[in-house]
């Protein structure tokens, strides 16, 4: 299976396929040990900066979920370290990458309670 498709036939992941994914990791964050949690909140907020400059202006869910697939993760790691360099535990890219596409995905232009809006599908 290629990085952008989904065994069988169903098409290219979208946003719908992945919301499930990112909000488990805010669900998870919130959940996390009291001691690390400033670091994960510091590493999430670098996060959404850092996908605010890749996205640039207004965006659809699907855009966002597109770069996810193409880009991958990795480069959140990258972040994580450098943000967090002492705190292994922020460095959990399904709690804190999840949890910043999440809270990014909200500042879509399609974005409705976890959807994408009628219009934009």
């Amino acid at each position: 299976m290629s990085a952008g498709g989904r065994g069988g036939g169903r098409g290219p992941i979208q946003y719908d396929d992945l919301i499930g994914l990112w909000q488990d990791g805010r669900r998870r964050l919130a959940a996390a040990e009291p001691a690390d949690r400033s670091a994960m909140d510091r590493v999430v907020d670098e996060l959404v900066s850092q996908l605010r400059r890749r996205l640039g202006g207004p965006f659809t869910v699907n855009e966002l979920a597109r770069l996810y697939i193409e880009q991958g993760t990795d480069w959140c790691f990258d972040v994580a370290v450098r943000v967090a360099p002492n705190r292994p535990a922020a460095w959990d890219l399904n709690i804190v990458a999840g949890c910043a596409f999440a809270i990014y995905a909200r500042q879509a232009v399609d974005y409705t309670t976890g959807r994408r809006t009628a219009e934009s599908q």
